[in-house]
């Protein structure tokens, strides 16, 4: 991919205004940030001139984007979670609302974090100016009738997923499959032996990833379900290795204090300060919440055992209002169309049946072997260049009238 040609650029930073495009964005979380900065690091190549300006994190920072203020400010997940911090987010929304009305951008876009975004593209929308929402909610899975509604936030919707554009379409909303930036991160073919190696792992030993979650939440919901379960096959399998990557110091702080209970003393056992992707790769088998994890491990081309609990208060609501309209949660069997991951949901994830799923996997190697083919055609599926593509598409909006950046191969 080149850099736009030096007569695209004259034409594109000679706007009307005579000022160079103005670019705001939004991200919540660390996974948005990461998204934010490949997406500015492309329009860059595009609009050499172009300022960038709004909430981001460490990675939208080093990219080049002025940030009003830090994605963490927006990280909270589940219904719940949302209702206790809603003062502080809708406080957070007004300013950034007002400042980015003042500021004027000619295009705005939102990046995941539904929850503070949508309302924000619609109160900027209604005055004009143009918006993206860049990672669709999930509406495959929760309520397909979102979709009109978030078209009526934003101009144009990102989907990383393939099935999700048919769903805007019965909605007469613009969507676009980019891709996922993941695909692009990870190879076909994982070089598990180098993996071990890194990590200090025996090649000749069973190896078992637990990924009880990246945030304190999930961890006290499902850290001892998990550890309960893999004691489970270590009884089951001689020599297993478990290796358990921790997202941050606070996370590795509560599975260090689950491990310190004496029924998991005899287990062979590493905590990892962060290293997730290596433990996936090094791995035989991964047990792991439900969540881009198992993307990840799809990509990884692992086999895996998907388990999830959220709060008992968001499991109500869920329940009461008949949120969830799917059979399949996570994302494999989902873009798979089929389910090739065992998962637990609520009271169905219990140690006995994660144990039973994983060791499974560990005894039917042909079984394992079978599902390579299916996670090599995902994975080309979802390489799309992701952020090329998406910036090309808000390129197209942002600026409608001037001729579009060269891209050549």
């Amino acid at each position: 991919m080149s850099s736009p040609t030096p007569a695209s650029v004259a034409l594109i930073d000679d706007r009307t205004s005579g000022a160079p495009l103005r670019i705001a964005l939004v991200a919540g979380e660390a996974s948005g940030d990461l998204l934010g900065a490949g997406l500015i690091e492309q329009l860059r190549a595009r609009y050499p001139q172009a300022t960038f300006a709004g909430v981001g994190g460490d990675a939208m920072r080093a990219a080049g984007m002025e940030t009003w203020h830090d994605a963490s400010e927006l990280a909270v997940m589940g219904l719940s979670e949302v209702l206790r911090h809603l003062p502080r987010l809708l406080k957070l929304r007004r300013t950034v609302r007002a400042r980015l009305i003042d500021w004027r951008p000619d295009v705005f876009i939102g990046i995941d974090a539904p929850d503070f975004n949508l309302g924000l593209e619609r109160a900027l929308k209604d005055r004009g100016i143009r918006t993206v929402h860049y990672v669709s909610p999930s509406i495959w899975a929760w309520r397909q009738g979102r979709a009109a509604k978030i078209g009526r936030s934003a101009d144009l919707v990102l989907c990383l997923f393939p099935m999700e554009p048919p769903i805007y379409a019965t909605h007469g909303v613009d969507a676009r499959f980019v891709g996922h930036p993941l695909a692009e991160m990870v190879a076909l073919e994982p070089d598990r032996a180098a993996a071990r190696d890194a990590l200090g792992l025996p090649q000749d030993a069973p190896v078992l990833a637990v990924l009880p979650g990246s945030r304190l939440g999930e961890i006290g919901r499902l850290g001892e379900v998990f550890l309960d379960a893999a004691a489970r096959v270590a009884a089951a399998l001689p020599g297993l290795r478990i290796v358990v990557p921790a997202a941050n110091a606070g996370c590795r702080a509560a599975i260090d204090a689950l491990l310190a209970h004496p029924r998991f003393s005899t287990l062979d056992v590493r905590v990892l300060d962060g290293q997730a992707r290596a433990a996936m790769v090094a791995s035989d088998v991964v047990l792991l919440a439900s969540g881009t994890a198992t993307l990840e491990a799809l990509l990884a081309k692992r086999p895996m055992v998907v388990g999830y609990r959220i709060a008992p208060s968001t499991a109500f609501l869920v329940r009461l209002f008949k949120l969830m309209q799917v059979d399949r949660f996570s994302l494999p069997n989902v873009l798979a169309g089929r389910t090739i991951a065992p998962e637990f949901m609520q009271e169905d994830c219990t140690p006995e049946h994660l144990s039973a799923a994983v060791l499974h996997w560990f005894r039917d190697p042909a079984a394992a072997d079978a599902l390579q083919p299916v996670y090599r055609d995902l994975h080309l599926q979802l390489r799309q260049g992701a952020s090329a593509t998406a910036a090309d598409a808000v390129a197209r909006l942002a600026a409608p009238a001037l001729p579009a950046p060269a891209r050549t191969p």
